[in-house]
């Protein structure tokens, strides 16, 4: 990036820890942040995603932190947040990017209790534990700071089958504004991301739409194709960024290209016309019945 914009984003020098870093959204957001002349710091559970990302970093130039670490874990927190403050003394974003739906599908009524707790631990809990351990090291500084939660856009909407993830992603929205309120005095400000089904580490979707049918990402996107880590980094950067979200707070950007926007209206095959009614014959993802 150019010395003129990473000077129009103001993030020069600033120090940005990035949970999950080390694949997908996450690992977008670190490359990012790193190319704006921010110091990086990246929590990765994964052994060989720790050396991608550090090696990743390390090509930049600049100076990063890359930590093995399980953010769901308090003492592995604790030993993180003590590595920044000792390396540089500060810390001016966080992003909690660190989510999973773990692979647990199925109607909530066959759920347990020990599958509620592991989706608890892995998409609230952590954002709990690594949040309020940074806060007092964002304070410090006195030069305010931002707080980046990564959510999904199914907490605008309802999902089967996922009930229990989807409830403790909706969960966020609350942590993040009450966050903004109570932390605005301090000049740090609060918010979310919410994806729609983006290619990453946990979903890879374009690959498992059939040739055949990549027609119809177009119908159920106006922008007409899912995601990518680099679309939900972008949006982490704006709100990292005080100069260009500074005041921007208790908010969540959705990032789904149109979906939300769009809710059950598709485009027809001809392009020009629009329904909302049920009647396309395959939704390009889910593989048709053989006859």
């Amino acid at each position: 990036m150019a010395e003129t914009e990473n000077a129009i984003l103001d993030l020069g020098g600033k120090v940005a820890l990035v949970t999950g870093g080390g694949a997908g959204i996450g690992r977008a957001t670190a490359e990012l942040f790193a190319a704006t002349g921010m110091h990086v710091v990246v929590a990765e559970i994964e052994p060989q995603r720790v050396e991608d990302i550090r090696a990743s970093l390390d090509g930049t130039g600049g100076d990063h932190l890359v930590v093995e670490a399980d953010v769901r874990e308090a003492d592995h927190v604790s030993r993180l947040i003590a590595a920044i403050e000792q390396r540089y003394g500060r810390l001016d974003v966080l992003v909690n990017n660190v989510g999973d739906y773990l692979g647990i599908k199925g109607y909530f009524v066959d759920s347990t209790p020990d599958e509620w707790d592991a989706l608890y631990r892995i998409n609230l809990l952590h954002m709990f534990v690594v949040t309020q351990a940074a806060i007092p090291l964002m304070k410090a500084s006195g030069d305010g700071g931002s707080i980046i939660n990564l959510s999904t856009i199914e907490v605008f909407r309802g999902i089967p089958l996922t009930v229990v993830y989807a409830a403790f992603k909706a969960a966020i929205t609350g942590f993040t504004q009450s966050l903004a309120v109570e932390l605005g005095q301090d000049g740090i400000r609060a918010n979310a991301v919410a994806p729609e089904t983006t290619n990453s580490a946990q979903i890879t979707a374009t690959p498992r739409v059939p040739p055949e049918n990549l027609d119809y990402l177009k119908r159920w996107f106006p922008i007409g194709r899912f995601g990518e880590g680099s679309d939900s980094a972008g949006a982490a950067l704006f709100l990292a960024s005080g100069r260009l979200s500074g005041w921007v707070t208790g908010s969540t950007i959705p990032v789904d290209g149109g979906a939300l926007a769009a809710g059950a209206w598709m485009r027809l095959p001809d392009n020009t016309s629009w329904t909302h009614l049920p009647i396309i014959t395959a939704d390009g993802y889910t593989p048709r019945q053989k006859p």
